[in-house]
């Protein structure tokens, strides 16, 4: 991916915009610091890697886990029962 620095993003903007919606995505850096990527809008965003399962066996959620302190809470909103 190109990287591009501000004065020089600034100077060719339109070109770079072109670029970009063509399909070439690219970065602006600031002191040689990568700042923003800029792509265009109709890329696909990169998918972020979901690691599902990866507390199975590790947490337990008992089966009363709906009503638990529901006396607690009952008795917060309508006062001592």
């Amino acid at each position: 991916m190109r990287t591009v620095n501000i004065h020089e993003a600034k100077t060719h903007l339109s070109r770079l915009i072109d670029a970009a919606m063509k399909g070439e995505s690219f970065i602006i850096a600031k002191a040689g610091r990568p700042m923003v990527r800029v792509s265009p809008i109709t890329a696909p965003e990169e998918l972020q890697q979901r690691r599902l399962g990866f507390l199975a066996g590790k947490i337990w959620v008992p089966e009363d886990f709906d009503r638990m302190g529901q006396d607690d809470i009952v008795s917060l909103f309508d006062g001592p029962a």
